[in-house]
């Protein structure tokens, strides 16, 4: 079975040369980053060149940049080392929308739980975040506002920078998760104006198990691991150093990668799969979201009178992920379609199909019209 590959936004291949570069630092270069000896130091200086080209990627100081265990980590970092400090309860107020991922929701459940309030602002049917229902959200114990960049289901880049510019009004610090949107679209976190980022290099072609985290020099962050100086003290633990090194090379490509793509060849793959089952089943499937203000990589599709996992599961040569969980009711819509306001029936048949660095052409001819068929076949 010639498998076609359209979950780029679940987890990215590890590059070839991102399994290159982190080559010998599973092998010879084993040391412990903070030995004094040449074993050591060699580690230390690939740590150093990794931290350097991912803040390369997003405008950012390279003592900025602190790595992590992955998005997951570095999501719970910046939500409860701003909140944790050193009092022995919580207050305060946070904000984050109603389409977050888990790993921003859970560890606000969390603080929630603890003391936080916490206000959860809703998005429209296309899944993007008004800045003034942010701006409405704000009172005057607001230490956080988390908002991800780019909606991992739908794609919705959300207006950031605006937000961003609302928490300084306030005083309040702003969080993104940029986890889906890292290399897939340019931004300057700087000029964004958000305090902390979140990175996770399993969306970015380096290994599952290594993210990052920038932080703002501004900010006192309280530290989740206790114990040596590692990352300046932020992250305690001997650090990564083949899946340091592989995040920074996974960085320096998508660098690369993003420059070389003047024609928009990311989102001419989308929009082609786009247009070809949009073409085979005409007014029986819809887009989820704004093509145009979207990652140029995701589409996510409701295919009408379907379930998507029946449709999937038809199309076995396809790798791609449902929208929805959605089999008996309401309550079982994902977090960010039940945000959208979308009905149970046109939720239960979403798809999400996500392009990568390497689908081809042919790739999308032949998933689109095995969609296309399949659907004919249930809908028959």
């Amino acid at each position: 079975m010639r498998r076609i590959y359209l979950d780029y936004n679940a987890t990215t291949p590890i590059a070839p040369e991102v399994r290159e570069a982190m080559q010998p630092f599973l092998a010879e270069h084993f040391g412990n980053p903070s030995s004094d000896h040449s074993l050591g130091r060699a580690c230390a200086e690939a740590i150093s060149d990794g931290r350097e080209q991912l803040a390369t990627l997003i405008g950012v100081d390279a003592d900025e940049m602190y790595f992590t265990g992955g998005g997951t980590e570095s999501n719970n970092l910046a939500m409860k080392g701003i909140f944790l400090g050193d009092t022995s309860f919580l207050t305060g107020h946070m904000i984050i929308s109603e389409i977050e991922h888990p790993a921003t929701v859970v560890p606000a459940n969390y603080l929630e739980k603890h003391g936080v309030a916490v206000t959860r602002v809703a998005c429209d049917s296309l899944g993007f975040v008004d800045p003034e229902d942010v701006r409405s959200a704000m009172r005057p114990d607001t230490k956080l506002v988390s908002i991800m960049l780019a909606n991992n289901e739908v794609g919705a880049i959300q207006p950031l920078s605006d937000i961003a510019a609302i928490c300084r009004e306030h005083g309040a610090l702003c969080h993104t998760d940029a986890a889906q949107a890292v290399g897939k679209i340019y931004f300057d976190a700087k000029q964004l104006g958000v305090d902390m980022l979140t990175i996770a290099g399993h969306k970015l072609y380096a290994p599952k198990g290594i993210g990052a985290i920038y932080v703002g020099d501004h900010v006192d962050l309280t530290s989740l691991l206790h114990g040596a100086s590692h990352e300046r003290g932020l992250r305690a633990g001997t650090e990564n150093t083949p899946y340091i090194v592989g995040l920074g090379r996974a960085a320096k490509l998508a660098n690369v990668r993003m420059a070389e793509d003047s024609s928009g060849e990311a989102s001419a793959m989308r929009d082609l799969l786009w247009e070809k089952i949009q073409g085979g089943l005409q007014e029986n499937v819809v887009a989820n979201s704004d093509l145009e203000r979207c990652l140029p990589n995701t589409l996510s599709v409701s295919f009408r009178g379907v379930h998507g996992h029946e449709l999937l599961a038809a199309t076995p040569e396809i790798c791609a992920s449902t929208g929805a969980a959605c089999h008996s009711g309401p309550q079982q819509l994902s977090a960010t379609l039940a945000a959208m306001k979308m009905d149970v029936g046109t939720a239960s048949g979403t798809v999400r199909l996500s392009t990568g660095a390497y689908t081809t052409e042919d790739e999308i001819e032949r998933a689109s019209r095995m969609l296309v068929e399949a659907y004919q076949r249930l809908r028959a």
